[in-house]
């Protein structure tokens, strides 16, 4: 089954904890702190996987969940880091961020990978908060919550050529004919439900990837027929075969339907060099009909060439043609570039707002301090306090009218206001 599509929730792994904790041996009656840091959580990495062609395996699978962090031990022993969850894609995946609509990647190389969410850093042990004034501090951290997003992905097929025409043209022959790709081929039109990927082997040097997009119809830039699920993969494609029926009613307004339909979806797909080729030549109507539609087709400055799929007349001919426009067709550029760093908004800043039960704090910083709390510690409680104070929320708080026993809720913890 060809699965181009599939959302996914990914969440990265969240640190390990840090230790609070004392040496204590004999003799040494006054041991120094030794808690150690918690352990970093997974990152949940995309990569392109060589041996896939589909998104089949999200069908049932949309949660991937990285491992979270160990917590720190005694004798400053470190958390150990939890392993990255990779998730495995074939080449032509772009990625949407679902909330924002963003593209976040276009990974068309078999090496191209992607951190989505990076792991939460291990909280530090109470080792970190030694200081000449406090020398036993009985204070550490929570590890830092991971990342989560929501995501679509999108297959796009990366091929050299793509074989296009309406439907029962005869594109799933053509392929059969020149490749081992085996689609189903039948006398009615939408034969062909999914696109299929064959490679042509021309000689010991040269090989092309050619996909036979199913039958497009009137309408299909909108989402009539089959045409609209399947014109995405086309803008792989270096090259277009325009196949053309040359038992239909009329193949020169098939043609023009065709490219029409092209241009509504995307107008660069209307720029892309397309060979003309009149199949069914051995059928003697055909035959007849050939030097008509040469001729109108010259008239629209295009040059068509007679072939029959089945019969495999013409059919080297084609695929060397289409060689040729390869070599002087310029690579089709990536969607976007795979981010090395994603400029964020300033992790500082926060926003108060007056809510139903008191006030809500919400920022990057704020919450990430919160979630990394322990809270049943009067020190990091303290601690916490200081956070508030620094980033300038307690005075924005007081001139926003907060008053002694109100609620202040920050992420998921409900805190009471107290002067």
């Amino acid at each position: 089954m060809f699965i181009d599509e599939a959302k996914i929730y990914v969440r990265s792994g969240k640190g390990g904890d840090g230790a609070v904790h004392f040496r204590r041996e004999k003799y040494v009656p006054r041991g120094g702190p030794d808690g150690g840091d918690g352990g970093r959580g997974g990152n949940v990495i995309i990569k392109v996987s060589p041996t896939l062609n589909t998104l089949f395996e999200f069908q049932h699978n949309h949660r991937f969940i990285a491992a979270d962090g160990k917590r720190g031990g005694r004798s400053d022993r470190t958390g150990r880091s939890a392993e990255d969850l990779v998730i495995q894609v074939p080449a032509g995946t772009v990625i949407y961020d679902t909330d924002t609509g963003k593209v976040i990647a276009d990974l068309v190389k078999g090496n191209d990978e992607l951190v989505l969410c990076k792991g939460g850093r291990g909280g530090r042990g109470n080792t970190r908060f030694a200081s000449s004034r406090d020398q036993a501090p009985r204070i550490a951290e929570k590890g830092e919550p991971g990342q989560e997003r929501n995501l679509r992905l999108e297959l796009k097929l990366i091929a050299d050529v793509g074989i296009i025409g309406v439907p029962n043209s005869g594109k799933s022959t053509l392929l059969a004919a020149v490749s081992n790709a085996r689609p189903k081929i039948a006398d009615y039109p939408f034969t062909t439900i999914e696109p299929n990927l064959g490679v042509a082997n021309l000689d010991e040097e040269q090989t092309l990837v050619l996909a036979d997009i199913p039958g497009l119809i009137e309408g299909a830039h909108s989402g009539a027929g089959l045409g609209y699920e399947f014109l995405r993969h086309i803008q792989r494609t270096k090259v277009l075969i325009h196949l053309l029926d040359g038992m239909a009613e009329d193949p020169i307004a098939d043609y023009s339907q065709i490219n029409s339909e092209l241009a509504l979806f995307d107008p660069g797909l209307a720029k892309k060099p397309q060979i003309v080729a009149v199949n069914k030549i051995d059928l003697p109507v055909v035959e007849e009909r050939w030097s008509t539609l040469q001729r109108k087709l010259k008239r629209k400055r295009i040059s068509p060439i007679a072939i029959s799929a089945i019969a495999g007349t013409n059919v080297r001919n084609l695929l060397y043609k289409a060689v040729e426009l390869l070599r002087e067709t310029p690579p089709i550029p990536a969607q976007i570039e795979i981010p090395i760093y994603q400029p964020q908004t300033d992790p500082r800043q926060f926003m108060i707002q007056r809510v139903a039960n008191g006030w809500r704090v919400t920022g990057a910083s704020i919450e990430r301090a919160a979630a990394m709390t322990y809270w049943d510690n009067d020190a990091s409680i303290r601690r916490f306090q200081r956070i508030l104070e620094t980033l300038g929320i307690d005075d924005a708080l007081r001139q926003a009218g907060v008053k002694e026993g109100d609620m202040v809720n920050i992420g998921e913890y409900e805190l009471e206001w107290s002067d």
